[in-house]
């Protein structure tokens, strides 16, 4: 089933990698999820304003960043939009745990969010 959501640009990838260095091996940041349980034939959605607005790292092998998209967090199945940042896949972690981890645990608001461009997709 395709998941619906925005990419982030692989120069502008790289740019956040460096400012935020991954906390676990396997550095993920690649997207930020709108449905998960899109349709193919459902329309992409539109390009929107983005900015990293906090992280979490649980301690356990997992990294979030949270992203809000035209000024909200709150993701329409009721999560939290994000980026999963990095992972240890020794540990046998996923990037799907993200959602379970900042609704465990929340999240640490930055004091200056960063606007990130970021390109409708479905993958």
């Amino acid at each position: 089933m395709p998941v619906s959501g925005w990419k982030i640009d692989e120069a502008e990838r790289a740019a956040l990698l460096e400012r935020f260095p991954p906390a676990w091996p396997h550095a993920v940041a690649d997207h930020i999820t709108l449905d998960a349980h899109a349709r193919a034939d459902d329309p992409l959605p539109a390009a929107r304003a983005a900015r990293i607005v906090g992280s979490i790292d649980d301690g356990e092998g997992l990294q979030a960043m949270v992203v809000a998209i035209d000024g909200t967090t709150d993701r329409p199945d009721g999560s939290t939009y994000h980026i999963t940042w990095s992972l240890d896949r020794a540990r046998g972690r996923k990037p799907i745990e993200s959602n379970d981890v900042i609704a465990r645990l929340g999240w640490r608001p930055f004091d200056d969010p960063l606007p990130i461009p970021i390109i409708p997709a479905r993958f």
